[in-house]
């Protein structure tokens, strides 16, 4: 069931964070496990022409949103990235994954989540090269100012030795420009769905503004 559920999450990005959340207990899982992806079932057999349209006049322009959830996980405590990329209009990818390690602050989780989506835009404008589309520098927008100071900071401070060096090189590209981080109010956090289970009105809002709308 988890395996199947994990083959629609390539269209169905509503899903992504239930399905991956459900996914963590497939070593031990228990009934109430089972009733959760049941749940999930349910809700796929009331939307099942629901799903991403790629409009043919989208611009090609590609930016970014990355969150996290700080200590999302009950069990050990971890945060929970989530990020998704957009050309234009056009929702392309999407990520939800627990974080390697426990996160100390809320600005070390969200950090850590920019530097995991700062990794695929620049994997993506390579692939826009490769197709002779040039993208110059791509908006990355995040809802925690903290984390975006620091990674406009060249300088290691002594609060931040904590956080692993391969999180850091973000600062790099922001300092050639590769990348530009944005402040964005959370309420227009559309990569808020992946880290986190919220409510019904919250969940329309946000799966609406991915771009998932009913297909004929």
């Amino acid at each position: 069931m988890i395996g199947s559920l994990i083959y629609l999450n390539a269209s169905r990005s509503d899903i992504l964070f239930s399905v991956c959340l459900c996914a963590r207990f497939q070593a031990s899982p228990r009934e109430s496990h089972l009733i959760v992806v049941k749940r999930i079932f349910r809700y796929l057999r009331d939307t099942p022409c629901l799903g991403l349209w790629y409009p043919r006049d989208s611009t090609f322009n590609l930016h970014a949103y990355s969150n996290a959830d700080y200590g999302g996980c009950k069990i050990d405590r971890k945060s929970t990235s989530g990020n998704c990329q957009f050309l234009g209009s056009m929702l392309i990818s999407w990520f939800s994954k627990k974080q390697n390690s426990v996160a100390l602050s809320t600005t070390e989780a969200e950090y850590i989540s920019i530097g995991s989506c700062c990794a695929q835009v620049l994997w993506m404008k390579q692939q826009l090269l490769d197709y002779g589309i040039k993208v110059e520098t791509i908006p990355l927008k995040c809802d925690n100012t903290s984390a975006i100071c620091l990674t406009k900071n060249p300088i290691q401070h002594s609060r931040t030795k904590h956080i692993e060096i391969r999180h850091h090189f973000i600062k790099d590209h922001v300092l050639k420009e590769d990348v530009v981080i944005e402040y964005v109010d959370t309420l227009n956090q559309l990569a808020d769905i992946f880290t986190k289970p919220l409510d019904k009105e919250r969940f329309w809002y946000l799966r609406r503004e991915l771009g998932l709308t009913t297909l004929p």
